[in-house]
């Protein structure tokens, strides 16, 4: 009997499963060219490492719609310099935890915007000549490292950081307007509607604020959990309405009026509670009546407007800012493949494995950042400083150019030029 009970208690054990819970631009130089329905979040799902229908050659068509949308996310398409072979850098001392930042440029025609370490705001013109510098943190406030988020419009540039502090400046002066502290640090895109800004703050609220004086109009209350994940919260408006996720994975709808809630769609199962800190979602972009968004737990959803109810899934592994081109969608895996994908029915299309180049030993440490896409090609960002030129025709990688050695951002189009922000510069190509 004792030989049974030992062999039973055996068997149950194995059955169970265990939670343990200032600067200055540098002289131009070379730059160096090297060679070519909601699941559960703990089921292993197979990552794509494979090719897939890669000898197909995708049609360039250069005359469909293309409108960029920032309060869509949407890139769209972009004219720039592809053939890039000269480097120059915007200098200063090294931004602390970087690697958990996502920078933001700030154009206004003729003009970008950016901070350095010490949350000096800089303007630069078109010549990359600094217009003006200003700064409006403390002493001690300094002392916090503040990472700064930017927005702008109608001539004022508002500014919300991860101290708790937000504000807004006269874009052509540099001169501050008002000024205003939260309750929590703010950890999201900031967008800009009818006077109206919004942004989620650290506990999953998503304040609506006057943009005249920044006073709160109203606040709607996600669910809030002590595990955040480190990857900024997603923002979108569209048609009177507010789309954003929270750090469990819910897209929300909320009416951009009064901030009532229009819908909400769970992406994850309970088990995200214990494990939201790994989750990390990418921006959602917004084209026509879709919604898109994929995370690094192998789901890439495509999602309605206008009642939150899934059009498809697809399991690419991904937390890229994936953009629209026509009637596609162009992804790029964790893993370092390039997704063509249907944007009507989420059928996968072609499957080209774009890190190659490096080998298999060198893809476990590189990791995509973000890409731009022009009619025919694609520019994308890495974790070890390289931007990869990719046909789009073909899928196939034509050249890595030499940035740097550490993470760079994802590419920028300014004046047709190529920017990138790195921890301790901002860098031109030309």
């Amino acid at each position: 009997m004792t030989k049974y009970i030992l062999l039973a208690l055996l068997i149950f054990l194995s059955s169970c499963s265990f939670d343990t819970k200032s600067g200055f631009w540098t002289d131009e130089k070379k730059i160096e060219k090297l060679a070519k329905n909601v699941t559960k979040i703990l089921e292993k799902k197979t990552v794509r490492k494979k090719e897939f229908n890669s000898n197909l050659i995708i049609d360039i068509k250069k005359n469909f719609p293309n409108k960029s949308s920032e309060l869509l996310n949407n890139l769209a398409i972009k004219d720039f310099n592809k053939d890039v072979n000269k480097i120059s850098k915007f200098k200063f001392s090294k931004i602390e935890n970087f690697d958990h930042f996502e920078p933001e440029l700030v154009f206004d025609g003729k003009n970008f915007i950016f901070f350095d370490d010490k949350a000096n705001l800089i303007k630069f013109d078109e010549n990359f000549k600094i217009v003006w510098k200003k700064n409006f943190y403390s002493k001690q406030e300094k002392k916090q490292k503040p990472i700064l988020t930017l927005s702008t419009m109608n001539k004022i540039l508002v500014v919300f950081d991860n101290i708790s502090k937000f504000y807004a400046v006269n874009i052509d002066t540099g001169n501050l307007i008002w000024s205003q502290t939260n309750e929590n640090p703010f950890n999201s895109q900031i967008k800009i509607k009818n006077d109206k800004i919004y942004s989620i703050d650290m506990n999953n609220i998503l304040r609506c604020i006057s943009l005249l004086d920044g006073s709160e109009i109203w606040k709607f209350k996600s669910e809030n959990i002590f595990l955040k994940s480190p990857k900024r919260n997603s923002i979108i408006i569209d048609k009177g309405k507010i789309y954003l996720n929270n750090s469990i994975g819910d897209i929300i709808a909320i009416d951009a009026e009064n901030g009532s809630l229009v819908w909400q769609t769970p992406t994850q199962s309970s088990a995200i509670y214990e494990n939201a800190f790994n989750l990390i979602l990418s921006d959602l972009v917004a084209q026509g009546d879709s919604l898109i968004f994929s995370n690094n737990r192998n789901e890439f959803y495509s999602l309605s407007l206008n009642n939150g109810l899934i059009n498809w899934k697809q399991d690419i592994n991904s937390n890229v800012r994936s953009i629209f081109y026509n009637d596609l969608i162009f992804s790029i895996s964790n893993e370092g493949y390039f997704f063509v994908i249907n944007s009507k029915n989420g059928n996968i299309i072609r499957i080209t494995d774009i890190l190659s180049v490096f080998g298999d030993t060198a893809r476990e440490i590189i990791k995509p950042i973000g890409f731009i896409a022009s009619y025919d090609k694609l520019m994308l960002s890495t974790s070890n400083g390289r931007l990869l030129t990719i046909d789009i025709a073909t899928g196939k990688t034509e050249s890595i150019s030499k940035i740097d050695n550490e993470k760079i951002s994802r590419p920028f189009v300014f004046n047709k030029k190529i920017i990138l922000v790195k921890n301790n510069s901002i860098i031109r190509l030309n």
